[in-house]
């Protein structure tokens, strides 16, 4: 019987090699793999990228700012500068600045938008902004005011009928007097561990401004926090004429806040103004608010300080 050969019995635990067509297949099939892979990659990538984009476009925090406006010009000096100026440091700074002169916006939808609350000028006036002012400021909301923004006396335009606002939230009470004319101070950094502080040097020269003296004695108060006074260098701070314009010794906060909000006060924002037309008619500016180095990063600190949402002060109602 003649036996037909054929192929050889594989060794046990070995396979066939595999025919060409079959690795051509198996190859194609890898690449094809690879490239989704790679293009799946790509793709997160971009999104990625499209997300960190969309995350560095938003802004940290939004501000909006409340004035009048109508009376003194050495205050609407100071306006025409802070809403210059203003913009000008969010747009280095990663935040918005937006302004309005209607007090009616001081109400709970249009304050839903916004971090942080300034009062460049004035008090809103009507209960209904007061209270939702108030409601604000007790959910957590930010605020910064200038210099003619917590003045109240007696029966004036701007009497004190607001006792939240001026004794507990402020905590100055009613204005008692000012230096004149405007005047450069040396100012003394009180609390040196605040972020609105920091980087300051401990005593340095401001801009001209006016400058308020208060009922209240701010240190006996263990609500408020001072972060700067004028220091004694200062003195004689005023040129008067008048004597009780000039001042000689005493204790004046300059800046401060309340530990249970996140509040700053300045009490500066009134430019010098050639009031007596010794230049011209027109109420000429003599000196500006701004410009001064460690004053502007002073109230850019305050500014990143209050838009800082991680931060909150120690006896916050939020």
């Amino acid at each position: 019987m003649v036996r037909l050969s054929g192929p050889e019995p594989m060794p046990r635990g070995t396979s066939r090699p595999k025919n060409r067509l079959h690795m051509v297949l198996e190859h194609r099939r890898r690449r094809l793999a690879q490239l989704a892979f790679g293009m799946l990659s790509v793709v997160a990538f971009a999104w990625g990228c499209s997300a960190a984009v969309s995350d560095f476009r938003r802004p940290k925090f939004k501000v909006v700012a409340f004035f009048t406006g109508k009376k003194d010009q050495a205050h609407i000096s100071f306006l025409g500068e802070a809403t210059k100026r203003f913009p000008e440091m969010a747009a280095k700074n990663g935040f918005t600045f937006d302004t309005t002169s209607d007090w009616n916006n001081l109400n709970p939808d249009f304050l839903a938008d916004y971090q942080v609350v300034v009062f460049l000028d004035t008090r809103p006036e009507e209960p209904a902004q007061r209270a939702a002012f108030k409601r604000y400021m007790d959910d957590g909301g930010a605020w910064m005011g200038f210099h003619f923004a917590a003045f109240a006396l007696g029966n004036s335009d701007y009497p004190a009928n607001w006792p939240w606002y001026h004794d507990v939230f402020l905590g100055s009470g009613q204005y008692a007097s000012n230096t004149w004319r405007p005047t450069s101070a040396i100012l003394r950094v009180e609390d040196r561990a605040h972020p609105v502080t920091r980087g300051l040097p401990p005593t340095f020269k401001t801009s001209p401004s006016e400058w308020y003296r208060w009922e209240k004695d701010l240190r006996q108060n263990p609500d408020i926090d001072i972060l700067l006074a004028i220091d004694s260098a200062s003195f004689p701070l005023g040129t008067g004429p008048k004597p009780n314009e000039i001042w000689h010794s005493g204790y004046y906060p300059v800046a401060w806040t309340n530990r249970n909000y996140k509040m700053l006060y300045f009490n500066f924002g009134h430019n010098d103004i050639d009031y007596e037309h010794k230049i011209d008619s027109t109420n000429r500016t003599l000196s500006y608010t701004f410009g001064t180095p460690a004053q502007d990063q002073l109230i850019l600190n305050g500014l990143l300080w209050l838009g800082d949402r991680s931060q909150r002060p120690p006896g916050s109602r939020r």
